[in-house]
């Protein structure tokens, strides 16, 4: 999701809310939000912020494919790809600054942007075959993952850690399969992988919603 997480006002939300779930006649200016908040029993602004969460996810897994696949396959537009990808970081940071501030959400990118730089050394050290090197990356790119993982919890106790880190490690694992399917041409396998990192990307994007709706009840 590329933007900011936005927080309406309770009292107007309150009200359309109730207007919209109980209206037989939709109004043109109603968001897919409304209908999937009605149809769960759950607040705009909570609906909201899952689909913004899911969005700036899904984001960070289809740019980080887009960018194995220039690297791997020596495609045009790699420059632009990685670029992209890095705002994406900055997104997600971005996205956090409401609810844990300015400090948090630069932390946050921070964090995220060594995640694709290291990424990247993972991948060029699998394309090269160097285990050494690849081994290498693979123990800073966990450590990263663990660092993540750690600032999630401080910042929200509602997330336990072990839990944190299981998830970021397998999302870690996905990947590099992702990206080692690709460079052995094992297309089928390059698609299973990548379907398994979405899968897990949403289950971490939902955690993460939950998460921030259960510890800021006053704000959804």
């Amino acid at each position: 999701m590329k933007g900011k997480v936005y927080f309406l006002f309770p009292a107007i939300i309150g009200a359309l809310f109730t207007a919209g779930c109980t209206s037989k006649q939709n109004k043109p200016a109603e968001t897919a939000s409304m209908d999937m908040a009605c149809s769960q029993g759950v607040s705009v602004k909570a609906m909201d912020l899952k689909i913004n969460m899911r969005k700036l996810w899904e984001d960070h897994i289809i740019w980080t494919r887009n960018v194995i696949c220039c690297l791997v396959d020596g495609l045009p537009g790699s420059d632009q790809a990685l670029k992209r990808l890095l705002q994406n970081q900055e997104d997600i940071g971005n996205a956090i600054k409401p609810v844990y501030g300015e400090d948090a959400g630069k932390k946050l990118t921070a964090l995220l942007l060594d995640h694709i730089k290291i990424s990247a050394d993972v991948i060029n050290a699998a394309k090269a075959g160097d285990k050494d090197k690849l081994n290498g990356a693979n123990k800073r790119w966990t450590a990263n993952a663990d660092e993540i993982s750690t600032f999630f919890c401080h910042a929200n106790p509602r997330w336990k850690l072990d839990e944190m880190k299981s998830m970021m490690h397998d999302h870690l694992k996905l990947t590099t399969d992702e990206a080692v399917a690709r460079i052995k041409k094992d297309y089928e396998a390059d698609i299973k992988a990548y379907d398994k990192v979405h899968g897990g990307i949403l289950q971490m994007s939902d955690m993460l919603a939950d998460g921030i709706i259960n510890q800021f009840p006053g704000k959804f």
